[in-house]
Formats: C-alpha cells, structure tokens, sequence
C-alpha cells in the first residue's frame, strides 16, 4: 500500500537544482530516485512515539538565500561564544541556514591531504571519493520515507575526508546557523577516516530565534576504516516548532573507533536515530547522550550498537532531564550478531523527570545471538532524590539551587564528555536556561 504525499517540490525541480549545483550525473540520479520513492515508503516507526502528524514534507522554500560572513566579528555573541578563539579558528566551517558562510582549514592539514569542505564543493571536486561512500553503507535512501526525502533534497552539509595515517591533532568544528524562519535544512554530513587516522570533529546547531516553523532532516554517516579513531560531538539547539529528524550513524572497521557525545537540546518535536555498526573485529563504539525536554515538546531518541566484529565493544550512556508537560522516549539497544563472539554489550539510561506531568521512559533492550559475549544494562526513571535535596538543603543551600545542582551533577558525565571547551560550555548554558 503506497501513500499520496504532496510535497512541495517535483521531479523537474529537483533536477533543476542538482544542474545548478552542478552535481555529477550520479547524484542527480540518486536525487531523482530518492523522489520516486517517497509516497512508496513509510515513514519510521520510533517506540511508543506517534508521529503520523508530525510535519515532515510541508514547507513552501527548499533553499533561503543568506549572506556569508566576510569577518567573524559578525557573527552573534551566541555563536561566536561557540568557536574556539584561541585556535585562530583554523579548522571551521559556517553554514548559515542553506548558504556556505565561511570556511577554513590550517595550511598543514590542507598538506597532509585533509579535506574540509561544504557538500556542494566536495560533490563537485571531490565526487569520485564522495560516491564511494555516500549514502552506500552507513545510510540508505531506500530505508523509510525520511532518509528517502533526504536524499532528494539535501541542500546542506560538510564534508570530511582524513587520509591515511593522518592524525589531526586540533578539533575541526562545524558551525550551523538557523536564523531564518523560512529555512528548512536538509543537512548531510559525511566523515571518512582512512586506515590508523585519527579525527576529532564537532558540530553545534543553532537557532538565534525562539520560535520558528521549519523542517529539519539531518543525515551524517561516519566511516571509520581499520584502525582509525574518530569522535564526534555534537550540540543540537534548534528552535520551538522545529521539527527534527537527525540520524547519525557510524560503521567502524577492524580496530575502529567510533566515540559520539550528543547534547540534543532542541525545544521542537524530535526524531533521533544513532546507530553504530561494529563491523569488524576489535572494533569499539561509545555513545553518550544527554538530553533536557521542556514544554509541551515531544522527542524520541533511539542509540543502537550493533556488533558484527569478533571482540568488539559497544557502550551506551544517556541521561536526560523531562519538565513541565515534555515527553522524552529513551530506546538503547545492544545487538550481538551470530559470530561475534567475546563481545561486550553495555547501556545505561537514566532520566529525570522534574513536574507531575513530564514523561520519560527508558527503554533498555539486548538482542543476543551468539554466546559466548558479555552484556548488561540499566534504567532508570525518576524524580529529584528527596535524600539528595535534604542533604543540600541541610547545608543551607535553598531548594531551588539544590534542585539545579542535583540535576547538573546528574547530566555531568556525559556533558564532561564534550572535547571543545567553548562548545562544552555552550551545554552548560543551554541546560541552565532549559532548566531554570
């Protein structure tokens, strides 16, 4: 059974924008049959979440035409409270709403063959390595109605490409700016780190209005090849009204690393898939979330490891704070391939609920189908721990700022987790005002 679904644009005009881009011939293809496919497809199915409603297709601008940032100095407090001053910004990238704003990388990395780039340049320079990968093997358009819309309408994003035996030493930073309310983004970010490299890379999403009316449909795949390490951090802070799907997915080879630290912040109704695939022996994936939910906003955000590798290691650790009438679903799903064995599967989920009528709910699920592994879990589901707030509260400390202390403490394992300090205490900002 297919769907009707009325999109904004067709086929003529997502072939004239691929032309305008000048996209090779394989992505333009690519495009058109991602198009086909949208009313074929269902949308995801994310636990004990409903999002038939959820607005996903209807907006009236595919790209909003902004201008670049000719100097740093123009840039917001908010957002430049984000970058790293001190490193003379070598290693950044600025994508205000559709529009690459500004972009730069060191002259050393640049020598060693690093590739740091918007998606429309990297497609046009560099689109034999890009389509090795792209939407391939960690990502495919064909999986559910959003990754196929996606992949017909991608009007932003980064490119990533570590070569081999290269390790970048410096964060390289990716800053995305919402501050239109007629933009939708329809980012797609691809990491690639080649044999024994190393990358550290960090992206935020900022809206610099409170409320807005826009759709949001992220992708980044990230290819870790034998014997690489890449960590990737992330902080999401899109306007009310936003809705969001992001799906950040790893596929991490042979003694491969793949290391998330997520602040999923956004004050809009969400959809989160992060899934790593431990397809080689020896091959390692830690993912840490932390999430804060306010209002009357719904999000669901599903963290899946799974393990094809022999000795491979997976771990998963997410926290989050639900308020005043917010919703939060929490899914953490640990699964061991037949062959996999000496594996070991861990999770833990905790969250807190702060009024009568949030809810949350930790959902902690192992899929074993090997035995000799090793596998655990935890979840939780609570409020503020009245033993905790007496204990303050006896050293004169008033409630209110025992309560924002409890919940500090409580979200600090994965917010310690950030590797770049300004973005690090971004979070903290964030989580004081979502929580006051």
């Amino acid at each position: 059974m297919t769907t009707e679904i009325k999109l904004p644009f067709d086929q003529e005009y997502v072939s004239s924008f691929s032309k305008e881009m000048g996209e090779p011939a394989w992505l333009t293809e690519l495009r058109l049959q991602a198009l086909s496919m949208v009313d074929q497809l269902p949308l995801p199915k994310p636990d004990k979440t409903k999002i038939d409603n959820w607005n996903f297709t209807q907006f009236s601008k595919h790209v909003v035409k902004s201008e670049d940032f000719p100097s740093l100095n123009e840039l917001t407090e908010e957002v430049r409270s984000l970058i790293d001053l001190e490193a003379n910004n070598k290693n950044l990238y600025i994508q205000r709403n559709n529009r690459p704003a500004y972009l730069s990388l060191s002259n050393e990395l640049q020598e060693q063959g690093v590739i740091f780039t918007d998606i429309f340049t990297a497609v046009r320079e560099y689109g034999d390595l890009l389509e090795k990968h792209f939407m391939k093997t960690a990502v495919k358009p064909d999986e559910h109605r959003l990754t196929a819309l996606h992949a017909a309408l991608i009007n932003g994003g980064a490119f990533l490409y570590v070569p081999k035996n290269v390790e970048v030493s410096e964060p390289i930073q990716a800053v995305y700016i919402h501050d239109d309310e007629e933009a939708n983004m329809f980012n797609h970010i691809l990491v690639v780190a080649e044999d024994n490299s190393s990358v550290t890379y960090v992206e935020n999403y900022v809206s610099t209005m409170e409320r807005a009316n826009g759709v949001f449909n992220i992708v980044t795949e990230v290819i870790a090849k034998t014997n690489a390490k890449v960590q990737y951090g992330a902080v999401d802070t899109l306007a009310n009204g936003v809705t969001t799907y992001v799906n950040r997915r790893g596929v991490a080879e042979r003694d491969a690393r793949i290391e998330w630290a997520l602040g999923l912040m956004n004050d809009g109704n969400t959809i989160s898939e992060n899934i790593t695939n431990l397809v080689g022996d020896g091959s390692f994936g830690d993912t840490k979330t932390v999430v804060v939910s306010r209002g009357d906003q719904i999000q669901n955000f599903t963290t899946k490891v799974i393990h094809f590798g022999k000795h491979s290691e997976g771990y998963i650790l997410k926290h989050g704070v639900v308020k005043d009438s917010a919703t939060s679903v929490f899914n953490g799903i640990g699964k061991i391939e037949h062959g996999a064995s000496k594996s070991n599967a861990e999770q833990e989920s905790r969250v807190l609920m702060l009024s009568e009528k949030a809810r949350g709910d930790a959902n902690p699920i192992l899929l074993i189908d090997e035995d000799d592994v090793t596998a655990g879990h935890a979840a939780s589901v609570g409020r503020v721990d009245p033993m905790q707030l007496y204990y303050l509260m006896s050293r004169g400390i008033p409630k209110t700022e025992a309560e924002r202390l409890i919940i500090h403490g409580f979200l600090a394992p994965v917010v310690n987790e950030l590797p770049i300090e300004g973005v690090k205490k971004q979070l903290v900002n964030v989580i004081e005002r979502k929580v006051k």
